[in-house]
Parts: structure tokens; sequence; C-alpha cells
């Protein structure tokens, strides 16, 4: 059975972690169960709701749909990541646009939209909406997310320039 288990070593949220892996094991699992970093949230378990999305190597990806094992050698960003010191603007435009009810939704979504903003910095509406057309909500109505997208564009821009 040497072979269903598999040495890796990530970074998540910065930090290297090195673990023995079931084959199967599922990367929202092991941020899970083995980091003990629940802000990632498992919904439909099938990669269809966005709420497990976290961002590897960058790039948002639904942890329900990729195993632990694949992720050897990554970087990966959970939403405990994301405000390492105080509130991440997507965080703070996120609580100050009432864009969260129930939260179960929101990391995944934040992630999301902080890889979205890092492409396209300067979004309209409509790309805010198809960009978190994989994220499925079912308390806000979506305006007032996609208002926070918004606020925290400004916010980014502004602090780059």
């Amino acid at each position: 059975m040497a072979d269903d288990v598999h040495g890796i070593a990530v970074t998540v949220n910065g930090k290297r972690h090195e673990r023995q892996v079931e084959a199967r094991l599922l990367l929202s699992d092991f941020i899970r169960h083995d980091l003990r970093l629940a802000g990632t949230h498992v919904g439909c378990e099938h990669g269809v709701c966005g709420a497990c999305t976290v961002l590897v190597d960058g790039v948002a990806v639904r942890s329900c749909l990729m195993f632990a094992a694949q992720a050897d050698g990554h970087e990966i960003l959970t939403v405990e990541g994301l405000g390492t010191d105080g509130l991440h603007p997507l965080q703070q435009a996120f609580h100050e646009s009432h864009a969260l009810q129930c939260g179960y939704c929101t990391p995944g979504i934040l992630m999301t939209a902080k890889a979205f903003l890092e492409e396209t910095p300067s979004p309209s509406e409509a790309a805010i909406r198809e960009a978190l057309s994989g994220n499925l909500c079912r308390c806000t109505g979506y305006q007032h997310i996609v208002d926070a997208v918004l606020l925290a564009a400004q916010r980014m821009r502004g602090a780059a320039a």
C-alpha cells in the first residue's frame, strides 16, 4: 500500500508544510483537517459552489477537485492568509458593503475576487459578475458582493499608485 501514500511539501499562507498524504486525499480535506485551517469551506464537493476556492500559485482553484498530492511543490493561499496585517482591502470592503450574511460562501468568493483583481485591477460590474459566476451565495443577492469588489478594486488601485 506504499503506493497509496505520497510525501508532499507545500507552502500554505507563507508557511512550509511537509506531510505524508493518501493519494485520494482532497486538497480541501488536507487544508481543513491536516492543517486545521477551517476557513476553506466545503459545500457541494463537486466543484460547483465555489466555497472551497483557494489560490494555488495565484490561480483560483476548487480545492474539492484537487488532490493534496497535486499541490506538492506549490504555494497555496487560503482565506486565513488573506489579511495577515489587519483586514485585506477585500475583507474590509465586504464588511463595509454588507456583502456577507451567513458567511459560508464568503471565503471562496474572497479568494476568487483576489485572483480576479490581480489580473483585472479596474473591472466593470459585468466583469465582476462574470468572474464570480462560479461562486454560489444563497443569502446576499450578489449586488452587495459586486459593490464590495468594486470598492476593493478602487482601494487596491489607490494603494498601488
